[in-house]
């Protein structure tokens, strides 16, 4: 945002997507305390008609000012003040005022709002050219140490993460434990800020639960029919069975990925999930060969996943969270980390992709979980939950498109190792891939 504001000059607003609840208005408000002299806040869920009114006419643009200024009884300078559009995707006239607003170059401009209202409010409108985008997803592992008051582990892991070797059991216990209170918490501002207050998971998962229900109303607007609650519901059910694709038919009778492309893709814009596509030829231009019906669908945040996993109960008992904390509980927690990786991956500023092959002779499936292109070749990486005794899928992959392969990574829950070629990473490692 600082880099906007320094190199842009005011000749582009800023414009700022992401899930609801992940945090934009108060990252914004924020931003505007500290780097502006003054700033005018347009919070269009809840203007009166006399504000809306303003943007039907942008002729004279003295009076617009001089009547928003008056309104809000807030005094703006040049250059040194931002005006902000806050949920801009409720008034379209505000937005297709952008244009007129950057050419007159007073001010600066910063708009929040949801990717998917924005795209869907668009009509009748000129879309403005002169927006400069940014997303925000939720808090990421580093983000959200630092929130809780640790300032010195994320600059470790990297360190550690540059160095590639071991840093011994007790280091790493106590940072996989750290991670996996992350994994239970997440990155959506209102949950971490709650586990900082009262230190109560409960507590915690009230608050994922609330922030669930949002959700599950926003999709009845994408959806009327209820599909892509279902969709988004079925997640952590999907990733369990290992099945190497969302099975639309398995969750809407009658209905398959094609007929649901719509919805899913609506989905994904509300940034609520995250998708990774099949490369049906793994090459470097991954986006070249994805297939749009042959997908996983993954929860944005993992916290949030962790929640919708268990939400067949009244709520996560503190146990359930205390197992998992401790790595304790009976279960595979395989599709959890994948779930963890596919957000560390996202919010690094990768596409997500994967892929799935069969033996000439038909008799073994295997599964790469991730493939990251980086320069002129591709990194493939493994999940592994526990252990990692025998890393075949990457064995095999590895062998058949050995051309294409740089480094070769499996992720899992043991401290840092080289194992022949493969070279066995801490899950933790993941962001700076």
């Amino acid at each position: 945002m600082l880099r906007w504001k320094e190199s842009r000059k005011g000749k582009s607003a800023l414009l700022i997507n992401g899930a609801r609840r992940v945090g934009k208005s108060t990252l914004v408000e924020s931003f505007a305390k500290q780097e502006y002299k003054s700033y005018l806040l347009i919070d269009f869920s809840k203007t009166s008609k006399q504000v809306d009114a303003l943007f039907e006419d942008m002729m004279n643009l003295e009076m617009f000012f001089f009547q928003l200024q008056n309104i809000f009884n807030v005094k703006l300078y040049e250059r040194k003040s931002v005006i902000i559009f806050d949920e801009v995707q409720m008034q379209p006239l505000a937005r297709q005022a952008i244009k007129h607003l950057v050419k007159d170059g007073r001010y600066d401009y910063i708009e929040t709002g949801s990717l998917l209202s924005i795209k869907k409010n668009v009509e009748k409108i000129v879309i403005p050219s002169e927006e400069t985008r940014l997303t925000l997803y939720p808090m990421d592992y580093d983000e959200f140490r630092w929130a809780i008051n640790d300032g010195v582990s994320p600059d470790f892991i990297r360190q550690a993460f540059d160095m590639k070797r071991s840093i011994g059991d007790a280091v790493h216990r106590k940072w996989m434990r750290d991670l996996r209170l992350y994994m239970l918490i997440g990155g959506m501002p209102q949950a971490v800020d709650t586990y900082i207050k009262t230190n109560n998971l409960r507590e915690v998962d009230n608050v994922k639960r609330e922030i669930l229900q949002l959700y599950d109303d926003d999709f009845y607007k994408i959806d009327s029919t209820g599909r892509a609650s279902q969709l988004f519901a079925a997640i952590p059910g999907q990733l369990s069975n290992n099945a190497g694709r969302y099975q639309v038919s398995s969750v809407l009778e009658n209905q398959n990925a094609e007929r649901v492309s719509s919805v899913v893709a609506n989905m994904a814009d509300s940034m609520v999930i995250n998708l990774s596509y099949h490369a049906n030829d793994p090459n470097v231009g991954l986006g070249m060969s994805k297939d749009l019906y042959r997908y996983k669908m993954f929860v944005g945040d993992t916290g949030l996943f962790v929640t919708l996993a268990f939400r067949d109960k009244a709520y996560t008992e503190n146990l359930v969270y205390q197992k998992l904390l401790n790595d304790k509980l009976n279960a595979n927690l395989g599709y959890v980390y994948e779930n963890l990786i596919a957000q560390m991956l996202k919010a690094s500023g990768n596409e997500l992709y994967y892929y799935t092959f069969q033996t000439e002779t038909g008799k073994h499936n295997y599964e790469i979980d991730f493939l990251l292109s980086r320069d002129n070749k591709l990194c493939p990486i493994e999940v592994k939950s526990s252990g990692y005794k025998s890393h075949k899928s990457l064995d095999v992959f590895c062998e058949k498109y050995s051309s294409r392969i740089s480094d070769r990574i499996l992720l899992y829950t043991k401290d840092f190792q080289k194992d022949g070629a493969t070279t066995c990473m801490p899950v933790y490692f993941t962001p700076y891939l």
